[in-house]
């Protein structure tokens, strides 16, 4: 019997072929790479990952105890703030913190002695053209832009994160944009002990000049005599998950349409968020539809994708790349059926790890 859908399903192989190349990566240019949970936090792949990566970093007090909890080695804590009651626990799980301001640095710093102490540069330059995603937008709250105020705290502090690449996968821009910071930051760079240059680096994707990109980051790493850290998220788990689904119902209405038991809204959000279109593989035939969710929201909607054939209840489909942003952001809207996690081990086997009921839906309220 196949099982009931929807669930996401996470390809061990393909993950591995990904953490292969982070290892390639790591070996080759000096650097520590540790996975961005706010990207992917599904623990139960947690014991093949940390084999090939050095650790996590995170963006709240929940996700720095997952880190230290489920995966260990280092463990990065990072914050756009910080809140009086839960900075001691942040420190008791992390080896390093981040301070998102210099006000945040000033206000905690202190109660932070015990581990290494950093803070985020903004350069005011980066890969997104998207407003809602750019952390160089106008206005920016993500990290200090003034060398000068930062120069004056410079012997407290141990390193920088800049985060300033999003979902980047031309390397020239990448080496363009970390010329910028090195003349901006330089004099700041050559005083402390690390530098993460943060996450949204596409480099494990087809045909990027790992070479070259691992020459930059020790060049980077020599300069100025810091340890360099990347924080990989989508790069970790590109193409290495499916949301599974069934179609229910298909009805016209000036186009075909296909309605599965799934949601945009609940579990893949990021779609209705950045209006992007789902992937379905191979997208080829004769027959087109529109894929709908079946939340009661009237955009909820996967996209439109071609078939081989007409699609009839009961028809399964996989939604391609559902890891990255996804898995983290699934919800119980609608009271939508939670899509299961299931691994496809080496050997091809499936193995549910977790599933969901109407328990974890009314625990999930009051």
């Amino acid at each position: 019997m196949p099982l009931q859908t929807p669930y996401y399903l996470i390809d061990k192989q393909a993950l591995l072929r990904n953490l292969q190349i982070i290892r390639q990566v790591r070996e080759a240019s000096g650097a520590r790479l540790l996975l961005a949970l706010k990207c992917f936090a599904t623990w139960s792949v947690f014991d093949l990952m940390r084999e090939y990566m050095d650790g996590t970093t995170s963006s709240s007090l929940f996700e720095v105890r997952l880190g230290r909890e489920t995966f260990g080695g280092e463990t990065h804590a990072y914050s756009v703030a910080y809140a009086d009651h839960e900075i001691d626990e942040v420190v008791s799980h992390a080896d390093k913190i981040i301070f998102n301001s210099l006000q945040q640095f000033e206000r905690f710093g202190e109660r932070a002695q015990g581990i290494a102490r950093g803070l985020r540069l903004n350069p005011g330059i980066s890969s997104s053209s998207f407003d809602l995603a750019d952390p160089a937008r106008p206005f920016s709250r993500l990290g200090e832009w003034d060398a000068g105020k930062v120069a004056a705290v410079i012997d407290r502090i141990d390193g920088f994160m800049i985060h300033n690449n999003c979902e980047n996968g031309d390397f020239a821009l990448f080496d363009q944009m970390l010329g910028q910071i090195e003349d901006k930051f330089g004099a700041l760079l050559e005083k402390v002990d690390w530098v993460s240059l943060g996450g949204g680096i596409h480099f494990t994707g087809e045909g990027y000049p790992l070479e070259a990109f691992c020459a930059r980051l020790k060049a980077f790493s020599e300069r100025f005599g810091v340890q360099v850290y990347l924080e990989p998220g989508e790069a970790a788990i590109t193409r290495t998950t499916t949301l599974e689904v069934t179609v229910l119902d298909t009805l016209f209405n000036g186009k075909h349409l296909a309605i599965v038991d799934s949601s945009i809204e609940a579990h893949m959000l990021d779609l209705l968020i950045y209006r992007q279109s789902a992937k379905v593989s191979p997208d080829a035939g004769p027959h087109r539809y529109m894929l709908c969710g079946k939340s009661c929201l009237a955009g909820d909607v996967f996209g439109e994708f071609a078939f081989s054939g007409p699609l009839a209840p009961g028809d399964r489909i996989s939604i391609q790349d559902a890891a990255g942003y996804t898995m983290v952001k699934k919800n119980w809207f609608n009271g939508v059926q939670m899509p299961a996690i299931v691994l496809r081990e080496p050997d091809g086997s499936l193995r549910t790890v977790r599933s969901f009921g109407f328990d974890d839906y009314k625990a999930s309220l009051s």
